[in-house]
C-alpha cells in the first residue's frame, strides 16, 4: 500500500498541483489508515472492504479525535480510493458508502477593533526586530493571510507602489493594503538588511539568523505581543478572522472578502456574517422607532 500512496501524492503534486502542506496532510492520513489496516492482516489494496474502512473510522472516534479530524480522514480516504479506481488498481470504491460525522461550525474568534489596534501598537519600532514585527503585524491584519503565508513572502511578491502583494504558488491572488500596512513594510525594507548575515534571503520576513521565520517563530512572536496586551489567547488565525469580519461590518461584499481570504467554497467565508447579522440587530434595536 506504501507505493500506492506514493503514487497518489505524487499525482496530487503533479497533476492536481496541491500546496506541501496538503500533500502532507494527506500523506500522514492514508498513513494512519494503512497502520491499522495493516494490524488487520491487510497488506493488499485490492482486499479492502467497506467493513475494514468502517472499522478504521471507529478507531478513530475512540481514540477521542474530534469530528472535523475525523471527517478530514474520511476525506483523504475517499480521494486516494478513487484515485485507485481511476488507476483500476481496485474494482469498486470501498468507501463510497461511507459517511463523515457531522460538523458544526464554531463561531470564528474575533478580535474587536480596540483589541487589534493595541495588539498592533506592541512592537518597539526602535528596534530592528520591532520594526519587522510592526510590518508582519500590520500585513497580516491588512490582507487577512494565513501564517503559512505570511512566511512564505517573498521580497519579489511586494508592489509597495501599487500597495498590494502577490501570494499562493499554484493559484495566486493580488491582495492589497493599505496605507498603514505599507508604510510599516517601507520602515521593515529600511532595515530588513540589518538582519541578513551572509548572503541575501529572497524571503520577506526573517528571524535573528537571516533565515527565512518559520511558523513556529511567527507563533511566539505573537504569544510574546498578546502576553502584554493581556490576552494569551491570541493566534493567527484570530486576527485573519478579524479581518474579514472587520471588512463585511464595514459593508465589503462578501465575495471580495472570499477572494482576499483564498477561500474556494464562499460557504466558509458565510461564518463571519454571523457577527455582522448580531450588530445588524443592535443597530435595528437602538434605531428603529419601533423596535
Amino acid at each position: 500500500m506504501g507505493e500506492q500512496i506514493k503514487d497518489f501524492t505524487n499525482y496530487l503534486m503533479e497533476v492536481r498541483q496541491a500546496s506541501q502542506n496538503t500533500i502532507r496532510a494527506y500523506e500522514n492520513d492514508l498513513k494512519k489508515m494503512k497502520s491499522y489496516l495493516r494490524g488487520q492482516g491487510i497488506e493488499d489494496v485490492s482486499k479492502i472492504t467497506e467493513t475494514n474502512l468502517n472499522s478504521y473510522v471507529l478507531s478513530l472516534e475512540k481514540e477521542g479525535m474530534s469530528p472535523a479530524s475525523v471527517s478530514r480522514h474520511i476525506a483523504s480516504m475517499k480521494s486516494f480510493m478513487l484515485f485507485l479506481l481511476k488507476k483500476g488498481s481496485i474494482n469498486g470504491d470501498p468507501s463510497e458508502r461511507i459517511k463523515a460525522p457531522k460538523v458544526i461550525k464554531k463561531s470564528p474568534q474575533i478580535l474587536d477593533e480596540d483589541q487589534i489596534v493595541s495588539l498592533l501598537n506592541q512592537p518597539n519600532t526602535k528596534t530592528t526586530k520591532g520594526i519587522r514585527d510592526k510590518a508582519m503585524l500590520e500585513l497580516m491584519y491588512a490582507t487577512g493571510m494565513k501564517v503559512s503565508e505570511i512566511t512564505a513572502i517573498k521580497v519579489s511578491d511586494i508592489n509597495l507602489i501599487g500597495s498590494y502583494l502577490t501570494c499562493g504558488d499554484k493559484q495566486e491572488r493580488n491582495i492589497p493594503f493599505g496605507s498603514v500596512a505599507r508604510k510599516a513594510l517601507e520602515a521593515y525594507m529600511d532595515v530588513r538588511n540589518d538582519l541578513i548575515s551572509n548572503n541575501e534571503n529572497e524571503y520577506l520576513f526573517l528571524n535573528s539568523h537571516g533565515q527565512q521565520l518559520s511558523r513556529q517563530g511567527l507563533w511566539k512572536i505573537l504569544k510574546g505581543y498578546a502576553k502584554k496586551v493581556g490576552t494569551f489567547d491570541i493566534n493567527p488565525n484570530m486576527i485573519r478572522n478579524s479581518f474579514a469580519a472587520h471588512m463585511i461590518e464595514n459593508g465589503a461584499d462578501i465575495g471580495v472578502v472570499q477572494k482576499f481570504l483564498g477561500h474556494t467554497d464562499i460557504s466558509n467565508t458565510h461564518i463571519y456574517l454571523t457577527n455582522q447579522n448580531k450588530n445588524s440587530r443592535e443597530v435595528y434595536m437602538s434605531t428603529h422607532p419601533r423596535a
